[in-house]
């Protein structure tokens, strides 16, 4: 253990009891029915000052001041200022009109240590309260109070402080007419208003759920979001629907040939590029034909193909004048041309489906 541990001095009540005969060892005397000192074999009594006040107010504390000058390797009892109801100390100091403040109330007693080279000196603050049991003044002596040291080899050392004679005055004793005195005025107390801290977590709670959830509504509309497309409408299907809305149309009856002529090509034209992978519309007949000459297996009747597109650049280009059956015939050679280049596994599917 190190030599400068603190010293803990303590009123050791509950170790103070009436001498007896024989119980005293030679360094031991008694000084007063309250305290027995205690001296073990060959230990050296520590020097002890003592001061007290001589003039006090009755239920108002006295401080006993002690000092105690002791070796560097004694220690105190850890369970410092305790005073038991039933042992002699605490009857004797009862007996005298004096008593000890609570602990726990915040004034209890206090300690200090000091060390030097040699030696170590403590210095105690008791406080003790005088209740005399008349009104007036009282001449009241306190008793010696125990105090216990443990040396560095567990011996205990015991030493009782001296009696203090200690005039104590009421503290309306210096008024001639002492009156009933109103209360102190009030001081601020603040109490913690639950509900009011509940509801200010709750709503801090709140807000912070609040904007992480506008933070992830945010990170959730950047989200690219899956469109879903209608699915592809087949080219030959595209250009049929197409051929067959010209033919209920009223341009024949409106006589714009050249428009109606325009269409059946522009039909056919988009069909071939769709249905081959070009764009029919920016081809011309000649890039066509050779586009159209490359595709395997071979497009069957690719010399009708051609011949169409031929008369279609006639109208277009040479400003020739179709009339109602030339119309008529081109568009029954469009719906030829889209008919016999669909995909045989396409006009393989409905035979197949009729026959299951």
């Amino acid at each position: 253990m190190r030599p400068h541990v603190a010293l803990i001095v303590a009123l050791a009540f509950t170790a103070a009891t009436p001498a007896r005969a024989g119980d005293l060892d030679a360094g031991a005397k008694t000084t007063w029915a309250s305290c027995v000192e205690h001296l073990p074999q060959g230990a050296t009594r520590p020097q002890i000052t003592e001061v007290f006040a001589s003039r006090g107010l009755s239920g108002y504390a006295v401080s006993l001041e002690v000092t105690v000058k002791h070796g560097k390797g004694e220690t105190v009892l850890p369970e410092g200022f305790k005073v038991q109801s039933a042992s002699d100390a605490a009857r004797a100091l009862q007996a005298a009109g004096f008593s000890l403040p609570d602990r726990d109330g915040g004034s209890g007693p206090t300690l200090t240590r000091e060390e030097s080279d040699t030696s170590a000196t403590t210095k105690l603050s008791i406080p003790f309260v005088a209740l005399p049991k008349e009104a007036g003044r009282n001449e009241m002596t306190l008793p010696p109070v125990p105090i216990a040291v443990q040396r560095a080899s567990g011996e205990m050392i015991t030493l009782c402080t001296a009696p203090h004679d200690i005039r104590i005055e009421d503290p309306t004793a210096n008024e001639a007419d002492p009156q009933v005195k109103p209360n102190p005025p009030p001081r601020p107390q603040r109490e913690e208003w639950v509900l009011a801290k509940q509801v200010s977590i709750g709503v801090l709670i709140g807000a912070v759920a609040m904007a992480i959830g506008v933070w992830l509504f945010g990170r959730w509309k950047k989200i690219p979001k899956v469109v879903q497309l209608p699915p592809p409408v087949l080219p030959w299907v595209r250009a049929l629907k197409e051929l067959a809305v010209l033919r209920d149309s009223t341009l024949l009856a409106e006589d714009k040939t050249g428009d109606y002529f325009d269409r059946v090509s522009d039909s056919v034209r988009k069909y071939l590029g769709a249905r081959y992978g070009f764009d029919g519309l920016e081809t011309t007949t000649d890039e066509m034909r050779g586009v159209l000459k490359r595709v395997r297996p071979p497009i069957p009747r690719l010399t009708e193909i051609t011949s169409f597109l031929e008369d279609c650049d006639l109208v277009k280009f040479a400003r020739v004048v179709p009339t109602d059956n030339d119309c008529l015939a081109a568009l029954a050679r469009g719906e030829t041309i889209v008919r016999m280049t669909i995909p045989p596994a396409v006009l393989a599917q409905p035979a197949a489906e009729e026959a299951a």
